[in-house]
C-alpha cells in the first residue's frame, strides 16, 4: 500500500480550507493554533508543496490545495459516515445537529420529547455555532439555519416563511412616543448579524427606503436581541414568530404593517448525509411534526 499522510493532518487541512482561518479551525478541532499549524505544515511537507496562500489572518487554497480538497473531502466524509453507522449498530445512534439558539429554544427543544418517545435510541449533540452550513460533514451532520438562500449543492428544505416586525419594550413605549416608523430616527435599531438585509427589506416595504435610525446595532444572537429590546436598548427588527413564540410581556409590536421577510429557516445537509439513519429519522420527523 502506498504511504498516506496522517489522517489528523488531512482533517486539519479540510477544516482550515472550509473556514479560511487557522485560528477558527484550531478552535473547531480543540487544538492550539501552533498545533494546527504543525499539522498543516506536515501535510505540505508530505506533498512537497504549499497548499495555501496566506494573507494576514486568512488562509486560501491555492490551485494544488483545491485539487487536494476536491479529492480528500468526499473521502473523509464517506469514512466518517461508515464509522458512525458501524458505531451505532445494535445500540444508540447519534445526530450532530447545528441549530441557532432561538430556534432551538422556541421551536426545537420543546418538541424533542415527542421524538425521544418515537426513537429512544436517537441522541442529538447540538452545536449552536453560527453559519453551521459551513460545518456540514465535519462538525455537524445536518443543520437548521436562517438564510435568504441556500447553496444549491446542499440538500435543503424550507421550514417556514415569515413576516418582519418592529419590536420594542412596553416600558420604552410608555416613556417615549413611537407612533410612526419615521419616529425611529430618534432610536437605535437592533439587527441580527446573520440577517443584514432584514432592515432594508422592512423599510423598503413600508415605503421609507431612506429612513435612518439614530444608530444600528448588530447582535449575533436572537435571544440576546429580544432581551436587549425588552430592556429598552433599541427597536429590534425581527421575525414575527420570534416575537409571538417568546411570549414576553415586556415586549410589544410596533405598527401593523405586514412585511414579508427575505429570510427563512431551512433544514440543510449534504445529500449523502440523508443515507445516515440518524439524519434520515430527524429529517422525516421534523417535516412531519411541522416544527
Amino acid at each position: 500500500m502506498r504511504r498516506l499522510p496522517p489522517l489528523r493532518s488531512l482533517e486539519a487541512f479540510v477544516r482550515t480550507a472550509k473556514l479560511g482561518s487557522a485560528k477558527a479551525a484550531a478552535s473547531e478541532l480543540s487544538l492550539s493554533p501552533p498545533a494546527l499549524s504543525r499539522r498543516i505544515k506536515a501535510l505540505e511537507d508530505f506533498m512537497g508543496k504549499p497548499l495555501f496562500e496566506r494573507k494576514s489572518q486568512a488562509m486560501y487554497l491555492n490551485s494544488d490545495g483545491q485539487i487536494l480538497m476536491d479529492a480528500v473531502e468526499p473521502v473523509l466524509e464517506s469514512l466518517s459516515e461508515i464509522v458512525e453507522e458501524l458505531a451505532g449498530e445494535g445500540g444508540e445512534y447519534r445526530l450532530r445537529l447545528g441549530v441557532l439558539p432561538l430556534f432551538g429554544t422556541q421551536r426545537l427543544i420543546p418538541r424533542l420529547p415527542e421524538l425521544r418517545k418515537l426513537f429512544p435510541k436517537l441522541h442529538i449533540d447540538v452545536d449552536t455555532s453560527g453559519h453551521a452550513e459551513n460545518l456540514l460533514g465535519d462538525v455537524v451532520d445536518a443543520a437548521i439555519i436562517i438564510a435568504d438562500h441556500v447553496d444549491p449543492k446542499l440538500y435543503s428544505v424550507r421550514l417556514d416563511r415569515n413576516t418582519v416586525y418592529a419590536i420594542a419594550s412596553e416600558a420604552m413605549m410608555r416613556e417615549q412616543s413611537i407612533k410612526t416608523p419615521a419616529d425611529l430616527k430618534n432610536h437605535t435599531v437592533l439587527v441580527h448579524s446573520d440577517m443584514p438585509l432584514i432592515f432594508d427589506a422592512w423599510r423598503n416595504a413600508i415605503g421609507q427606503p431612506k429612513l435612518k435610525p439614530a444608530a444600528i446595532d448588530h447582535i449575533d444572537s436572537g435571544p440576546l436581541m429580544l432581551e436587549a429590546a425588552a430592556n429598552g436598548l433599541g427597536v429590534a427588527i425581527m421575525h414575527g414568530s420570534h416575537f409571538s413564540d417568546a411570549k414576553d410581556d415586556r415586549l410589544t409590536r410596533l405598527f401593523d404593517t405586514e412585511v414579508e421577510s427575505p429570510y427563512s429557516y431551512w433544514f440543510v445537509c449534504r445529500p449523502r448525509a440523508l443515507k445516515q439513519r440518524a439524519v434520515r429519522i430527524f429529517h422525516d420527523w421534523l417535516l412531519k411534526a411541522g416544527v
